[in-house]
């Protein structure tokens, strides 16, 4: 059976969101790139990985912004969330290993 080729319109949204998820995936890196060095400064002067207030301060905003973009914000809270997890996975990691450095 011969598949046939999707609707011109379906295409194009596909694209779009081909497009977009691109943009998507270059910004968590440059997010990432910027948590990275944040990990590296909380390890040297021994702060602690979690910053509990600020993520409070973030999910309120995150929330709101995804009200005004008329996206539901329990999916960005989710977003946010999973985004801190690996944040904070990396800034323990981080102070881990400049502890056995300097061990």
């Amino acid at each position: 059976m011969q598949e046939q080729a999707p609707l011109p319109e379906l295409q194009k949204l596909r694209d779009s969101i081909d497009n977009i998820d691109a943009a998507i995936i270059h910004m968590l890196a440059e997010r990432f790139r910027c948590t990275q060095r944040v990990g590296v400064l909380k390890a040297e002067h021994a702060l602690p990985p979690a910053d509990p207030a600020r993520e409070a301060r973030q999910v309120a905003r995150l929330r709101e912004l995804a009200l005004t973009a008329k996206l539901d914000p329990d999916f960005a809270e989710k977003y946010l969330a999973f985004v801190v997890r690996e944040v904070i996975r990396y800034h323990e990691a981080t102070a881990r290993e400049l502890a056995e450095r300097t061990a």
